[in-house]
């Protein structure tokens, strides 16, 4: 009775995360590897792309606010153009290159147009790695699992045996590493999708002020 109470503490500490990633052999423990970093990697993009919104943002409002405050032309593109570090001031910037000469309108439509695509094709860096991480590391951890099942039959056809102690860690092993896909995924597919509507409305702002510009370069010409 001691002896096996013993044992049934002993299997019980065995399946711990820890005892399962050591005991698995070196495929299951090199998919468990690339899971965890694939996680590591997507929360990492996350924060720094959140950070880096947050920041586009509020530049975006200061600019505005100042933009429409009744300010010159001149002014502007004095504290704005000469240095822009941001798609607002870039496409402000870019515009302005263009704002002299006759009819300028069209011109800065295309070259405020132009700026702003190449403004937001590099915010959007990082996003398409989240996109990969959330589709492809279910398929990773089932691989993992997959290769586990078949070394939990292989530990079955060596023991002859099909007792529950032989049959269960293979199984666990093989189910862990489904686990961590999942883990990896869906913060992935969480992060993707907020931060893209969070691009998209950013995309709409700038958007609406390229359209403002090339209004008010038309009005000029006329």
């Amino acid at each position: 009775m001691e002896e096996s109470v013993v044992h049934a503490a002993q299997a019980v500490e065995g399946f711990s995360f820890y005892d399962l990633f050591l005991r698995a052999d070196w495929v299951v423990k090199a998919v468990m590897g690339i899971l965890a970093f694939m996680s590591v990697w997507s929360w990492a993009i996350a924060v720094d792309k959140a950070l880096q919104f947050r920041g586009l943002h509020g530049k975006a409002k200061s600019f505005e606010r100042d933009f429409w405050s009744g300010r010159s032309l001149d002014a502007l593109a004095e504290q704005y153009a000469k240095n822009p570090k941001d798609p607002f001031t870039r496409v402000f910037a870019a515009a302005l290159r263009e704002w002299k000469g006759a009819n300028p309108g069209g011109r800065v439509a295309k070259a405020a147009n132009a700026e702003a695509g190449r403004q937001m094709t590099e915010s959007e860096a990082g996003l398409g790695i989240l996109a990969t991480i959330g589709s492809a590391a279910p398929f990773v951890g089932l691989f993992g699992t997959v290769w586990g099942i078949m070394n939990a039959f292989r530990a079955i056809a060596a023991e002859q045996n099909t007792n529950l102690a032989v049959v269960a860690p293979g199984i666990a092993e093989a189910l862990f590493a489904t686990a961590l896909g999942l883990l990896a995924a869906i913060p992935a597919v969480i992060f993707f999708n907020a931060l893209s509507a969070n691009l998209g409305k950013y995309g709409a702002k700038l958007d609406g002020f390229v359209d403002e510009l090339s209004a008010l370069a038309d009005r000029e010409a006329k």
